[in-house]
């Protein structure tokens, strides 16, 4: 009986390294506007998102001049309305990094006058993380530098804890 005991005490750890890893493995980091970064010319933000999956623990950084360009968080309506009085955050560093950190749309703009205008807005929509089939992977970045990002499976830790009941068991 102790060597059972033993075995499943090693499963366990398995498990939750694995989860541990797995979970660490899953977040991605976003260059906004990849190479071109936040700017007013030469990236169509609505068209940098297309094919992209956000998930929650995924990274946004925002590269640009300090002082010349903001990332200011606001909300739907004033997303439209290229208003940033209401704004959520604000700030003008020249390197933003945003955490998505809940499911759901976050809105951006750039609050320096016309640059919204022109273009400077970005709407990310995080996924839930429901409904991805095991094992499957979601494409993300550019199609010259695509990286893939693992969506979680089940299959691995439910074969351990298949294989801890077994020796549980006999």
């Amino acid at each position: 009986m102790a060597k059972h005991s033993y075995l499943v005490s090693v499963l366990a750890l398995l498990v939750a390294g694995y989860t541990t890893a797995l979970s660490s493995a899953t977040t991605t980091t976003f260059i906004v506007g990849d190479d071109q970064g936040w700017t007013m010319t030469g990236v169509d933000y609505v068209a940098w998102v297309q094919g992209k999956t956000f998930a929650i623990g995924d990274k946004l950084v925002f590269n640009y001049p300090s002082e010349e360009h903001t990332v200011t968080e606001v909300g739907r309506t004033d997303y439209f309305a290229c208003a940033g009085g209401n704004a959520l955050s604000n700030d003008r560093s020249g390197s933003t990094n945003i955490t998505l950190t809940a499911p759901g749309t976050r809105y951006f703009i750039c609050n320096i006058p016309g640059h919204c205008t022109a273009g400077m807005r970005l709407a990310v929509t995080v996924a839930t993380g429901a409904g991805s089939p095991p094992g499957a992977t979601t494409p993300t970045g550019d199609a010259a530098g695509a990286s893939v990002r693992p969506v979680t499976s089940s299959f691995i830790v439910k074969a351990i804890a298949g294989a801890m009941i077994k020796l549980v068991l006999s």
